[in-house]
């Protein structure tokens, strides 16, 4: 689906805070009705535990997306980043999205959350509809435009924290399939993270087998599960080990 056909795939609905975007394909909102900065901040970046993993020394940190949606969830990020992490600093966000909203779409979704107006200008500066690298200052972005199962694979780059943030298993499962989500755990650096809202059995069954060590916790709202995942940090391992 191209930038252009995303405009006949999305309707308008009203959610608690504005105008909430959604999928007539996947007959399923882009974020909660509730809330979806709140959302994200607590499958996200909690889930991810970015709060405790950068400080002031932090100058780098990579995150890879399935979804870039309406761009909350790296807006969410960044805005964390730049409370969290060094003055300095560069956060590098390669997000995978087969069907880019237009900048007007993305406008009035965001609209919705004014603690994020000013980063969420920016983006809307330089964002056409499409994907491409974008250098917003402390934020490197790539929006990596195609089917997942195919743009996945054949990316070279590796992160520290995965943001899985398709539609519902139930309603868009190639977004969930065992093979993108092993290609997805083999991008993820040791002591990497992986959350998702998704607590779907075959989603944690996916990535066990890719290697993950998986648990349930909390999840958003009336949402009761989600689940995160981490790849073991095998220096610390061995270390563990010598001890």
């Amino acid at each position: 689906m191209s930038a252009s056909d995303s405009s006949a795939d999305l309707v308008w609905a009203r959610g608690a805070r504005g105008d909430l975007p959604m999928s007539q394909r996947y007959a399923d909102p882009y974020f909660s009705r509730h809330d979806g900065l709140a959302e994200t901040r607590h499958v996200f970046l909690e889930g991810n535990r970015l709060s405790e993993r950068w400080g002031p020394d932090t100058r780098r940190f990579a995150i890879a997306e399935l979804g870039f949606g309406t761009g909350l969830n790296v807006l969410a990020a960044w805005a964390l980043w730049r409370e969290r992490a060094a003055v300095d600093g560069v956060l590098s966000v390669t997000s995978f999205e087969v069907a880019p909203l237009a900048p007007t779409e993305m406008r009035r979704a965001l609209a919705a959350f004014p603690e994020l107006a000013d980063l969420g200008a920016r983006l809307l500066d330089v964002w056409r509809g499409a994907g491409g690298r974008f250098d917003l200052g402390g934020l490197q972005l790539e929006v990596v435009e195609g089917d997942a199962r195919q743009t996945v694979p054949r990316w070279q780059g590796h992160v520290d924290a995965w943001f899985l943030d398709g539609f519902a298993p139930a309603r868009n499962p190639q977004m969930w399939e065992a093979d993108l989500l092993a290609a997805v755990a083999a991008r993820l650096e040791p002591g990497g993270t992986v959350a998702t809202y998704s607590a779907a059995g075959h989603v944690r069954r996916s990535l066990e087998a890719a290697g993950l060590q998986v648990r349930k916790r909390a999840g958003y709202g009336a949402k009761r599960e989600m689940c995160v995942a981490c790849r073991p940090d095998t220096a610390a391992g061995a270390d563990a080990r010598e001890a």
